[in-house]
C-alpha cells in the first residue's frame, strides 16, 4: 500500500503555518552563480524596530529549530529566520562549504533585503556561521548570542583523547548529524537531548529521515568535513561585539569544555550562561529558559529605543 500519510510533512505544515500566523511570510533570493537562498522575513518590516537574525544548526529546517521563541520575539524585532544552504530551500551550486561562504550567503540575502544591521543568535552549527558573520561584517553585526557552538573546537579535538568522548570520527559524526537509520536518529536524539523520549517508533524516525534527511546529504557531509578540516583555534579571529554564549550543562554534541574555551577566546566581550539539566538541544528541551536568557541579552540590557536610536535593524532604501 502506499504511503498516505506523514507525520514530519503534516508537522512541517503546522510551522509553516504558525510562522506565517507570527507575522513572516516565506522569500526566496537568488543570489546569482548558481546560489539560492529561502529566508522567512517579516510580512511589513518596522523601521523603527531593530532586527533580530535566528540563524538554525543541523537537523530540519529552520522553521523546527526556532518555532518555540518566534512569537515571543515578533513585538519587538523584524524578525529574519533562513535556512542555510543545502537546509530546507536554500543551495548552491558553487563548490564552497565553509562557514566563512555560509556567512557571505547570509549577508547577501540580507542586503538583498535591505537590511543593514542586525543582531544575531546562531544555534550549533548555525553558531559558527553568526561568528563568521561577526568576525567579517564588524559594522553591520551588532549583538551576538551563540547557543552550544563549538566554534573553538580544533582538529585534533576529534578523535581518541580529544574532548570529544561520544562520537570519535568526522565519518561517524556525520552518520549521527545527518541519520539515514532510525538507529542513527535515536542515537542523534539520546546525544541531543539530556532526557531523550523514552519512546521512539522506527515509523516515525523513519518517516523523518525520509522527508528532512535524504535531500543535500552528500553537500551536508562537505560542510561537515569542512568545519573541520585543519580547524586550529590559532585561525579563529576574535569578535568585538558583546558576546553571548549559552551552553547545556550536560551537551554531548559540543562538550561544556568548549563554551569555556570560547569564552577566554572572546575575552571581556563574552558572558557565559550555563543551562542545568539539559543538553546540545536547548531550543527543544528548555524554549522558555532559552527564551528567557536571550530577552535578557537582546533586550532589558539593550533596550528597544536604544538599539533604535544607533540605527540596529534598520532597512535601507
Amino acid at each position: 500500500m502506499a504511503k498516505c500519510f506523514s507525520f514530519a510533512a503534516t508537522q512541517d505544515s503546522c510551522y509553516r503555518y504558525s510562522f506565517t500566523r507570527a507575522g513572516l511570510k516565506s522569500s526566496t533570493t537568488d543570489l546569482g552563480d548558481g546560489t539560492i537562498m529561502h529566508c522567512w522575513i517579516p510580512k511589513r518590516h518596522n523601521p523603527s524596530r531593530p532586527t533580530l537574525l535566528l540563524i538554525h544548526g543541523f537537523g530540519a529546517n529552520a522553521m523546527w529549530q526556532f518555532n518555540g521563541i518566534i512569537p515571543q520575539f515578533m513585538p519587538r524585532f523584524n524578525v529574519y529566520v533562513p535556512d542555510l544552504l543545502f537546509f530546507g530551500e536554500s543551495y548552491t551550486t558553487r563548490a564552497e562549504r565553509s562557514e566563512s561562504f555560509q556567512a557571505q550567503c547570509v549577508m547577501s540575502l540580507m542586503e538583498a533585503q535591505k537590511v543593514t544591521k542586525m543582531d544575531v543568535f546562531g544555534l550549533s552549527y548555525g553558531g559558527f556561521v553568526a561568528y563568521s558573520m561577526a568576525a567579517q561584517f564588524k559594522e553591520r553585526v551588532g549583538r551576538v548570542a551563540l547557543g552550544c557552538a563549538g566554534v573553538c573546537f580544533e582538529e585534533k579535538d576529534v578523535g581518541h583523547g580529544g574532548v570529544f568522548k561520544v562520537v570519535t570520527s568526522i565519518e561517524e559524526a556525520a552518520k549521527v548529524l545527518i541519520p539515514q537509520t532510525p538507529e542513527k536518529a535515536r542515537q542523534l536524539v539520546r546525544l541531543s537531548f539530556y532526557k531523550p523520549p523514552s519512546s521512539m517508533p522506527s515509523c516515525f524516525l523513519q518517516d523523518f529521515i525520509e522527508v528532512m534527511c535524504t535531500e543535500f546529504r552528500q553537500e551536508k557531509e562537505e560542510l561537515i568535513q569542512a568545519l573541520h578540516k585543519n580547524r586550529k583555534m590559532s585561525d579563529l579571529p576574535k569578535i568585538t561585539q558583546p558576546t553571548l554564549i549559552i551552553w547545556g550543562e550536560h551537551d554531548q554534541v559540543f562538550p561544556l569544555e568548549l563554551a569555556h574555551r570560547l569564552e577566554r577566546h572572546i575575552g571581556d566581550n563574552a558572558e557565559l550562561v550555563i543551562i542545568k539539566n539539559v543538553g546540545h538541544a536547548l531550543n527543544a528541551e528548555r524554549p522558555k529558559e532559552l527564551y528567557k536568557h536571550l530577552k535578557s541579552f537582546f533586550i532589558d540590557s539593550h533596550p528597544l529605543s536604544k538599539q533604535a536610536s544607533h540605527g540596529n535593524g534598520t532597512k535601507s532604501d
